[in-house]
């Protein structure tokens, strides 16, 4: 018998995808206290969770916060109830994608997609694709121009990608 049939689905999801309840976190804080990238999210990780308990999913969906989490397990290695709010971050990505809520970081957005879809495609990171693809989904053509001689003549990068 399912145990979590009176949860709002979404929360449901997010059980199903991390293993974890958002409910059981105390909010000490000590995440946001060590995250790298809290001072430029528009909110704290903890308060991401904390508008998970109130039940504020669509805050926490389209907050920047679940964009910029760079997935560093500072907060889960700070965290005394070891809560993998890294692993919370990216199922909160997966969900607020499927169910079409808006995603302020849209380049990081774009990021993770030129970065996956070559994986899908060929089974391995293929970086000239994943760049190529990135360039041309976010518009920043010259962004970063400056190392691809260095990086093509240190052949960091093979032109066509590996097949697994």
């Amino acid at each position: 018998m399912d145990n979590h049939h009176h949860l709002n689905p979404i929360l449901e999801e997010i059980i199903e995808i991390t293993g974890q309840n958002p409910n059981l976190c105390y909010q000490c804080g000590k995440c946001s206290a060590g995250c790298p990238v809290r001072e430029f999210s528009d909110i704290a990780p903890n308060k991401v969770v904390r508008y998970l308990q109130l039940g504020l999913y669509d805050k926490a969906l389209e907050s920047k916060a679940i964009w910029l989490c760079a997935g560093c397990l500072t907060c889960s290695s700070r965290c005394p109830k070891n809560y993998e709010l890294a692993s919370l971050m990216d199922a909160l990505r997966e969900i607020a994608i499927k169910n079409g809520n808006k995603i302020p970081e849209q380049n990081v957005y774009k990021f993770h997609k030129s970065f996956l879809d070559p994986i899908r495609l060929f089974g391995r990171s293929y970086e000239i694709g994943m760049l190529i693809g990135y360039k041309l989904s976010s518009f920043k053509f010259m962004q970063d121009m400056g190392f691809a001689p260095e990086t093509l003549l240190k052949d960091k990068m093979g032109f066509f990608p590996h097949v697994i």
